[in-house]
């Protein structure tokens, strides 16, 4: 296999991306008072290597798949990278962000609350793309206000599972100071 995507499942993320814009759409509209959308697109770290056991690097297997999420991703208007300090998750944005020409931000993975803030302040039509791991993926998309499906019973991603990508919408509205997921995305890219 050449590492692509078959044309069905391509097919299938754009159709995706465009049902998810269309939610996005009428989610602004129904919301009360001015609103402002931001996309999150969510992911755990590509594959890790075994060089480190504290902070791998990525596997061939990882590599390619970093590779596959800059060609996945490359086409979106990204204007924000979050990775926390492993090299895992820095890696796995590494070609996005010389795809897209954006550095890559650094967040502390024990201040999820921090980041989702810092999500929900990003200027109107931003797209930030967020690295993390099995635990804190799902954490962060239920502090944005969504739920993912197939967790274990620790509410984690599976051990095995590194080609989750999760597309939130950001809606705020300010008379209600509030701001929350209106729609939630899970996509699989890679092999």
């Amino acid at each position: 296999m050449n590492g692509r995507p078959a044309l069905s499942e391509r097919r299938a993320l754009l159709a995706g991306a465009a049902a998810l814009a269309l939610a996005t759409r009428g989610a602004a509209r129904a919301a009360p008072g001015p609103a402002e959308a931001r996309t999150v697109i969510l992911l755990r770290h590509a594959e890790k290597a075994s060089d480190d056991a504290r902070d791998p690097s990525l596997s061939e297997a990882g590599t390619a798949r970093a590779t596959e999420l800059a060609r996945v991703l490359g086409a979106l208007a990204v204007t924000h990278l979050f990775a926390n300090a492993y090299r895992r998750t820095q890696l796995t944005l590494q070609p996005l962000a010389a795809a897209r020409k954006v550095a890559v931000e650094t967040y502390d993975a024990r201040d999820l609350e921090k980041l989702a803030a810092q999500l929900r302040g990003l200027p109107a039509g931003s797209v930030a793309v967020v690295a993390g791991h099995s635990n804190t993926t799902p954490a962060l998309a239920q502090l944005l206000g969504g739920t993912l499906s197939g967790l274990d019973e620790k509410g984690q991603l599976p051990d095995d599972e590194y080609d989750r990508l999760v597309v939130q919408t950001l809606v705020a509205c300010v008379e209600q100071d509030e701001q929350r997921a209106v729609a939630t995305l899970e996509l699989r890219y890679g092999n």
